[in-house]
């Protein structure tokens, strides 16, 4: 059967809709949790209501997205209309949920934040589960899903290393001569802008083309019930709730890694050598000009009054924007990787060898800062195959279901994938807050006392490195290999060739 090729403009056009969700995405992982804490004010318990109840809420919202999405019937398709619908409104709420309302109560702020933050990943949800099913309809080619999705992820990792690499420094550059709450305000502007024009781009370039074999109806229930004979479909949503988990957990354990357990003196001698230091300021005297400048990438002082100063924001973007370069670069070598060993081995393998960077990372001192740059270059190294790749294995588990039940119901797997990412998501942040709470006694006003510091050093390490190993555990028992896929393919294939051609020999 000739499966046509997407173009070039469609694979590249349908990645810019994710490109743009990771602005909120990667803020959410990366600073949500410290944003919370150190900016709007809340203590640490109240930031784990916040963080957790919204993404629960955006957890059970899934499904019935899943539902919404599979019943959508317009001249655009099931899936594309939802990304054009959402985005004017996605952008606006990425902006209010990084606002802090002045003179407010601590209650009331609570409540703004998990009204605003509810709604941002209500939207995240409505727009990005869509997308999600959006790429297992565009070809039912394996090696051009593939393809697609490392184009989705080269696209991801690149709105991730801008995201990563300039929010900390903008913030605080919009900060001067205001507060961190109006950098943070300004810099989600700037965000927002962006992602607008990026949901509109995929909106206009992308193209739904498999249809279900048979347009039987039947009913959300008997959807699930069927999802639930499907047992790679039940590795892989465990698989996702806990490595969205890792994410979120480990986004939190390494800000305060960077901000509160590492030697500020080896960051700004490290910052040195990259010419990103200048002399300390005297009161009133403008900065000088340049582009690092004018991004917030200029650490002013001496490395021995650095208490107050931004390095710990710059050599922490540092690490975040070469740890993003090198995942870009492996992924696009990682559809060849697929291709030759299958999915699941490349994912495995990737999994297996993050396990060990993680527990690596016990054991450098605060001084180590060359080697936390080193394996945070390894660590990307492996990690970045897995990326797309675990989204192409989601394709699959959608295409085992329509091999085993004869009905295609892509947007009930991706919406309790997405379930099972959201609820790992939650999970991970209010589990950093809660770990840090009982083991480490942190208290948000003092974040700095030595049983706190060791909470951050073993949380970024060790208890990262064990939830990779359960994820490790859970792809070795994923069945769908890649001898597998490709025997499902083509009967899959053979299956929409007999059914179209006995559609055309019934047509007068």
């Amino acid at each position: 059967m000739n499966i046509p090729k997407l173009s070039f403009v469609e694979k590249a056009g349908y990645s810019m809709a994710d490109a743009a969700a990771n602005f909120v995405f990667m803020t959410m992982i990366l600073f949500q949790l410290n944003f919370y804490t150190d900016v709007f004010g809340l203590t640490a318990s109240a930031a784990a209501a916040v963080l957790l109840w919204p993404r629960l809420w955006d957890a059970v919202f899934d499904p019935i997205m899943g539902i919404l999405a599979d019943r959508t019937n317009t001249r655009w398709g099931k899936f594309r209309p939802w990304i054009l619908w959402t985005a004017v409104p996605f952008s606006a709420m990425m902006i209010l949920a990084y606002t802090t309302p002045k003179g407010w109560s601590l209650a009331a702020l609570m409540g703004y934040a998990i009204v605003t933050n509810t709604l941002l990943m209500t939207l995240y949800s409505m727009n990005n589960m869509p997308y999600s099913a959006l790429g297992g309809v565009m070809t039912s080619d394996l090696n051009e899903r593939a393809r697609l999705n490392s184009f989705r992820f080269i696209a991801v990792n690149i709105a991730q290393f801008i995201v990563g690499g300039f929010t900390l420094p903008l913030v605080a550059k919009f900060a001067e001569g205001h507060d961190r709450q109006y950098g943070w305000q300004m810099t989600m502007t700037i965000w927002a802008v962006v992602c607008l024009v990026l949901f509109l781009i995929t909106f206009y370039t992308s193209r739904e083309r498999i249809k279900p074999l048979a347009q039987a109806h039947s009913s959300p229930k008997a959807d699930f019930k069927d999802l639930l004979k499907n047992g790679p479909w039940k590795v892989m949503a465990l698989m996702t709730l806990v490595h969205f988990a890792i994410l979120s957990f480990r986004g939190g354990a390494l800000y305060n890694y960077y901000h509160q357990y590492v030697d500020k003196a080896a960051m700004f001698d490290f910052l040195e050598k990259l010419g990103l230091t200048g002399s300390a300021l005297v009161a009133g005297e403008a900065k000088p000009g340049g582009i690092l400048e004018l991004l917030g990438y200029i650490v002013h002082g001496t490395r021995d009054h650095l208490a107050d100063s931004n390095v710990a924001d710059v050599f922490n973007s540092i690490g975040n924007m070469i740890g993003t370069l090198t995942m870009i670069l492996v992924i696009m070598g990682s559809t060849s990787f697929a291709k030759r060993f299958g999915k699941k081995a490349v994912a495995l393998t990737g999994f297996a060898l993050s396990t060990v960077v993680a527990f690596a990372f016990f054991l450098l001192k605060p001084t180590d800062v060359n080697g936390m740059i080193a394996l945070t270059i390894i660590g990307s190294m492996v990690y970045a195959p897995t990326v797309p790749l675990i989204w192409a294995i989601f394709a699959d588990v959608a295409d085992y279901s329509e091999l085993v039940t004869g009905r295609r119901f892509t947007g009930m797997v991706f919406a309790t994938i997405g379930f099972c990412l959201k609820a790992g998501l939650a999970l991970g942040s209010a589990s950093f807050l809660w770990v840090m709470e009982l083991a480490f006694h942190y208290d948000t006003k003092l974040p700095a006392t030595p049983d706190a510091v060791a909470g951050y050093r073993v949380t970024a390490s060790i208890v990262v490195g064990i939830m990779f190993a359960i994820c490790t555990g859970l792809l070795a028992i994923y069945k769908l290999n890649k001898r597998v896929t490709i025997e499902m393919a083509d009967e899959l294939a053979n299956r929409r060739a007999q059914a179209n051609h006995a559609s055309s020999s019934a047509t007068p």
